[in-house]
């Protein structure tokens, strides 16, 4: 007899159906699963087989056939087993049911028969509008981000015999609900704050430009002058996520199977930091079934990198397509994927590899090849790519023993959710959201200069030795400094202030 059952699997952050057959025939025992099945899906056959006898069922002793179409996509993971589990019962003809094909369903089985969470599921329950499908069955401790999606509708099951419940009983339980109003505002705390940060006011003003610009950042100065306090505090400020936003950004985390257990939404913007002796696959993403790298983890969010120069070459490299693009691409011989990847890069250096070569109080040993060679770690393209370059100098002892509190972050981003209004209203058409992923052309037409602005600008590149990279940077920075502003046009004092974040371009560092 043959039952048929519709499941899903994730390729990329998207998901897409995978229909499940299964034919149960006279013969000797066997069980065939055909269709790309990876080590995971064919292990299924022996959870599937105790999961069966341990609520009460029984395993065909005939020859099964489990065939997951489409036959030339690849299957991976454990979250075919409840699916495959009720085909089997629904083709011995151990349940009868005529709602099988209403669902699309999903989940991992114990030997005892409970259901264990599977990734993706967010994004599995989003492919039901695709589907036009009655609703999904998925595990119970998927619940809170299957049910984002207000308008599906979501039966989470503990056990193998509930979803046999949900197949068989007359009529279908409530599905699950959440109140999704106001879960943004609630929950979007974060446990850091700019007030924290003693001094540095000349790089806390860095980075409110960056977070008003979405500008890259790169962070120079001896160690203990507050480079990570400082980069751990950036997504704080940023304007706070909008549920489209919550949303993607879940999608990645749930698919990586970083999503913590019971949260519905990722709310607060996401902050990686690697260490430098990351791979360049665990950067961007990869692996042979491709993973979500710390890029796309990034999304909507910031990517620290400490210790910047000490990054493999290669791993520094291989951001430059996320950079430019806001996404990362991964090709392998079956099929390529496309990971979202917009994020402000935030690096942090010493100036020398001593630490010491701009600190006033401490001697630096290092020679002036060996500085030149410790600065050349860092390519000119990846350098092209980082819009402000900032000294942060150690913090006085006065500073440091004060009782008086910074700026606080909401102060800030305030300031920063008006600018990022400005340039909201500026592209509205475009798929630019941001001044720091303007265009050569949108350069030209948004940040014209008046003759006092150009003559200060030539002057800082012939006379302060700033490079030609550092032209368009310095008028994207100066536009932001100006919607900071609230300024239409952009004044000497903008241009100056931003010609002031190019520490990397003059003389002192080539």
């Amino acid at each position: 007899m043959l039952s048929r059952v519709l499941s899903g699997a994730v390729l990329g952050i998207e998901a897409y159906p995978v229909e499940i057959e299964v034919d149960i025939s006279s013969g000797l025992p066997v069980f065939a699963l055909v269709g790309l099945p990876d080590a995971a899906v064919k292990e299924s056959r022996d959870r599937i087989n105790a999961a069966l006898k341990n609520s009460e069922f029984i395993f065909p002793d005939n020859r099964v056939v489990v065939n997951l179409a489409p036959a030339d996509i690849r299957k991976e993971g454990a979250a075919f087993d409840l699916p495959i589990a009720l085909c089997i019962l629904a083709a011995s003809g151990q349940i009868i049911t005529s709602r099988l094909n209403d669902f699309l369903i999903l989940g991992e089985l114990s030997l005892d028969g409970h259901l264990r969470p599977i990734r993706g599921a967010l994004s599995m329950v989003l492919s039901v509008r695709r589907t036009k499908k009655t609703g999904i069955i998925l595990p119970f401790d998927n619940t809170a981000e299957a049910t984002v999606a207000s308008d599906i509708n979501v039966y989470p099951v503990k056990h193998l015999l509930d979803a046999v419940k949900i197949l068989t009983q007359e009529t279908l339980p409530e599905p699950a609900r959440a109140d999704l109003s106001g879960i943004i505002d609630e929950s979007s705390q974060y446990s850091v704050d700019f007030q924290d940060v003693k001094g540095q006011e000349h790089a806390k003003r860095a980075l409110e430009v960056s977070a008003a610009g979405g500008h890259n950042v790169l962070m120079i100065g001896p160690p203990g002058a507050g480079k990570s306090m400082l980069a751990k505090r950036l997504s704080t400020i940023l304007p706070r996520l909008v549920l489209e936003e919550a949303v993607e950004t879940t999608k990645i985390y749930s698919v990586a199977g970083l999503l913590p257990r019971g949260s519905a939404l990722l709310t607060t913007r996401p902050f990686r930091s690697p260490h430098h002796t990351i791979s360049d696959a665990a950067m961007t993403g990869g692996g042979s079934y491709p993973r979500p790298g710390e890029v796309s983890l990034s999304h909507l969010g910031v990517l620290f990198l400490d210790e910047f120069p000490e990054f493999n070459r290669n791993v520094l490299e291989a951001l430059r397509q996320p950079l430019e693009d806001g996404q990362v691409t991964i090709s392998r011989v079956q099929h390529t994927v496309t990971y979202p990847a917009e994020f402000i890069l935030v690096g942090a250096m010493n100036p020398c590899p001593c630490g010491f070569f701009t600190d006033p109080r401490r001697q630096c040993t290092c020679t002036p090849l060996q500085i030149h060679n410790y600065m050349n770690k860092v390519s000119g393209p990846l350098l092209d790519r980082i819009d402000l370059h900032i000294d942060v100098p150690p913090v006085k002892y006065m500073e440091l023993s004060s009782d008086a509190t910074g700026e606080p972050s909401s102060a800030i981003r305030e300031r920063v959710n008006r600018a990022r209004q400005i340039q909201k209203e500026r592209f509205t058409g475009t798929r630019i959201f941001c001044n720091a992923r303007m265009t050569n052309r949108q350069i030209k037409k948004f940040c014209r200069l008046d003759e006092a602005g150009q003559d200060l600008l030539r002057t800082a590149i012939e006379k302060l030795g700033l490079s030609a990279r550092a032209y368009d940077r310095i008028l994207k920075v100066s536009r932001t400094i100006a919607d900071l502003d609230g300024q239409k046009e952009i004044r000497s004092h903008h241009l100056a202030e931003a010609i002031q974040y190019r520490s990397l371009d003059r003389e002192l560092w080539r």
